[in-house]
């Protein structure tokens, strides 16, 4: 089941549905998610939330984001081996552009991913709950730093 968080007062509502307490750290940290409007790491979630809440702790986060996890409000996503990235549910699904150099992320939706949930999940038996795509290689302005880099040297 995907919920869709629009306004602060949604996520109220989601924690109440959910049978958790409201308390403002959580309320917080969902509306800093939403705002976000993108993949956003523990940390930089915990330099934002310091600075409304200078009394959160960053344990205080990666224990929100587990129980937000688990009541399916966020998606973890898993770009690179060093930490996961967090992102609102949106109930719309879409895949990812990854740049191995910078890390920049770009979200992007193409069609194909139905299809391919039809075709494999008939060919094999299973009922597809989820797919993820993320594609990697240099983005733009990488790439055309390693231009000029390859240029310099010749």
């Amino acid at each position: 089941m995907v919920k869709k968080i629009k306004q602060k007062a949604g996520v109220r509502q989601l924690l109440n549905n959910s049978s958790q307490r409201v308390t403002a750290q959580r309320t917080l940290l969902l509306e800093l998610l939403r705002r976000s409007g993108g993949h956003v790491d523990a940390d930089e979630l915990y330099r934002r939330a310091r600075k409304k809440y200078p009394r959160i702790s960053l344990s205080t986060v990666y224990r929100n984001l587990q129980l937000f996890k688990k009541l399916e409000l966020v998606d973890e996503r898993h770009f690179d081996e060093e930490h996961h990235h967090y992102e609102v549910k949106s109930g719309e699904e879409h895949q990812h552009l990854l740049c191995i150099r910078c890390g920049k992320v770009v979200e992007f939706d193409y069609p194909i991913s139905g299809k391919l949930k039809e075709d494999i999940g008939k060919k094999y038996g299973f009922d597809i709950t989820d797919i993820e795509i993320d594609m990697t290689g240099l983005c733009s302005g990488c790439r055309e730093n390693e231009s000029k880099t390859i240029s310099s040297r010749n």
